[in-house]
């Protein structure tokens, strides 16, 4: 079958075999490299026994190998499991068992939580990147099996941070429509890009933005190990990057660099920051550098971006993520499955190409998630009457306190705005009166901040009820996902008992 990611890559090694395509830690491949190194790792998967549709792991940090053996696994014809480096055994388990991988290929220091893992359960055959780097130069090869463009090609397990994860099936129909959909829009994805990932490999943002995306397009994708904003600036520069996505930690680690001011970033066309919301502040010192930062809400069951800020909306509409996709329809809807006034809160709902076919081996969460041809994201928010959508909050993180529903964001985007604060997470606390009372949790810089400010801050801009009732300062960041989203979930646990360690302050 022509349509898939295999036949992508085998084209650009015939027709631009000489341009990069990967450039890992300053280390190359070629697209004819590329092609030939992931080819032999598929040969040699498929005479080891993998069959079309088994489900292969592939667990490590960002490397120039992991996208070879990613590759390598969709071009045997099996389904690649990205496997999160950061997992305990026990939570390796649990991805393995519910894909049902029956090889996990790991670095070699991964050996001893590898065999930790497989003591846990069944068992399943392990290899290691040592295996496959010796098939890096030996010739021409294009070997690939043919797989239907609506078989599974990756299981993108969730990052769990709301609940327990499930792994979200791709397929090659929807990974190219995803592709396809973003050469279409404003996102400025063109064949020929260079893109920048500083994200781990094994999330969405970089298997299907990162990897997928640039294999399709033919583009070069430059991946770094980990964050190092002085690095991630002169490589902006020397490579003149166009596309670049982060959560806003990334774009204001970047900025604050000495090196950004002098540094031309304005090969920027695409830059999309998702994951939180950006403040007016890191927005004007990106415009005032000739790049627009566009804020996006997608979600991995919907390929990762379903909606962005609309380039002409940057600055009118900064708190909104746009009106959809050219093929991507997005809406908020009662809890009756009418739509919400503009305004009014209510559940964002959307369908489109990039959109799942369901949780593998999982029909009962495949029939919560979609339905009536809509995926029901879970997520709270609002639409104006010309359809711009606004992320509320999670639906699951309401506090309710006294029967009324409060959404942390509303308060965290407050408390955001006071001066000196750097991050806050407001999260539910017990209260005998009220059942649930909110409580922050602030990041502060230089000690010019307290709760009292805190406090007089949010009684200016929210209802009194709104107001927090806990209010903790602390000068260390708060806790994060690998992804470096903002861990809730490790929040919550921290500060647990946050009724019983501190005062109230209201």
């Amino acid at each position: 079958m022509a349509a898939t990611i295999g036949s992508a890559l085998c084209w650009w090694a015939e027709t631009k075999g000489d341009q990069r395509a990967l450039i890992v830690e300053d280390e190359a491949l070629t697209y004819r490299e590329l092609q030939d190194w992931s080819s032999r790792v598929a040969r040699h998967l498929a005479d080891a026994g993998i069959a079309p549709g088994e489900r292969v792991g592939v667990l490590g940090p960002n490397s120039l190998i992991w996208p070879v053996l990613a590759l390598g696994v969709l071009k045997a014809g099996a389904v690649l499991v990205p496997l999160n480096p950061r997992l305990k055994p026990a939570e390796l388990r649990k991805v393995l068992d519910d894909s049902g991988a029956v090889l996990a290929i790991a670095p070699a220091e991964f050996a001893e939580p590898i065999a930790q893992t497989r003591e846990l359960g069944d068992d399943f055959v392990a290899k290691f990147f040592d295996e496959f780097t010796g098939l890096r130069a030996d010739g021409r090869d294009d070997f690939r099996v043919d797989v239907d463009r609506d078989d599974p090609v990756a299981l993108l397990f969730t990052s769990g941070s709301t609940g327990l994860s499930k792994g979200v099936v791709c397929t090659n129909r929807t990974l190219l429509d995803i592709v396809f959909e973003a050469t279409l829009t404003e996102e400025g994805l063109r064949p020929g890009s260079t893109a920048l990932l500083l994200l781990p490999l094994v999330f969405t943002p970089g298997v299907v933005w990162g990897l997928i995306m640039a294999v399709v397009l033919g583009n070069t994708l430059v991946v770094e190990k980990e964050l190092r904003p002085e690095r991630a600036v002169a490589l902006i520069g020397e490579h003149r990057v166009n596309t670049l996505f982060g959560v806003p930690l990334v774009f204001e680690a970047i900025a604050r660099t000495p090196a950004f001011a002098d540094t031309d970033v304005s090969s920027l066309r695409t830059a999309i920051v998702g994951g939180a919301a950006v403040a007016p502040a890191l927005l004007k010192t990106w415009a005032d550098k000739g790049v627009e930062l566009r804020q996006i809400y997608g979600m991995t069951e919907a390929g990762g971006v379903a909606t962005a800020t609309k380039r002409a909306e940057t600055f009118t509409h900064p708190g909104s993520c746009g009106t959809g996709s050219i093929f991507t329809e997005l809406k908020v809807i009662r809890p009756d499955g009418n739509e919400a006034e503009p305004g009014e809160e209510g559940e964002i709902v959307l369908r489109g190409p990039g959109v799942t076919p369901g949780y593998w081996n999982d029909p009962q969460s495949t029939a919560q998630a979609l339905r009536d041809g809509w995926l029901h994201s879970g997520d709270l928010g609002t639409r104006d009457a010309d359809g711009r959508i606004t992320f509320v909050d999670r639906m699951k993180d309401l506090i309710i306190t006294g029967g009324i529903n409060i959404s942390p964001v509303e308060i965290e985007r407050a408390i955001g705005e006071l001066a000196g604060v750097e991050e806050v997470a407001v999260i539910a606390a017990p209260d005998e009166r009220f059942g649930e009372t909110p409580a922050a949790i602030v990041t502060a810089a230089g000690g010019d901040v307290d709760a009292a400010a805190v406090v007089a801050h949010c009684e200016r801009l929210l209802a009194d009820y709104k107001v927090p009732r806990y209010v903790v300062i602390r000068s260390e960041p708060l806790p994060r996902l690998p992804n470096g989203k903002m861990s809730k979930t490790a929040v919550r646990a921290e500060y647990r008992d946050v009724a019983d360690r501190f005062e109230k302050v209201r």
